[in-house]
């Protein structure tokens, strides 16, 4: 039962070096919903998560999606738009925006630490005590 107007109408806006994500399911319930905005030409961290699962769908845009078991075999998917690709923990992958696109994300709670392999904006492993920062973090 939702409490009060915040729970009834949950948004937060995190900036990223990338675009931004916008989070749209209240941070105290077992899942998490994001709507990431990723710029032409950017890419997310080559990254693995310790904890996280993580579906994920273009919605809009043209953008390839990285996966594998190790960093010298990714392979390197073209996402089918409205499509799911679900990366389980302990997966190597990035997601790489060839246009402005929109990626809808559905996961477990975020806990854990992000693993980052590779960052182009050079940014740390991100920890639940980062995540917890304003901004996530991150300060553009």
């Amino acid at each position: 039962m939702l409490n009060d107007d915040s729970e009834k109408n949950f948004q937060k806006t995190v900036q990223k070096p990338w675009g931004k994500e916008v989070l749209y399911v209240p941070e105290n319930l077992d899942r998490v919903g994001k709507i990431l905005f990723i710029d032409a030409n950017k890419r997310l961290s080559l990254q693995i998560h310790s904890e996280k699962e993580e579906t994920l769908c273009l919605f809009s845009g043209k953008a390839l999606l990285w996966l594998g078991k190790d960093k010298n075999s990714l392979e390197k998917i073209d996402m089918a738009t409205y499509s799911g690709y679900t990366v389980e923990p302990g997966t190597i992958h990035r997601i790489e925006s060839l246009e402005n696109s929109v990626i809808l994300e559905v996961s477990s709670p975020e806990k854990g630490t992000t693993f980052r392999i590779e960052d182009d904006f050079n940014r740390p492993d991100e920890t639940e005590q980062l995540r917890a920062q304003p901004n996530r973090g991150w300060n553009n």
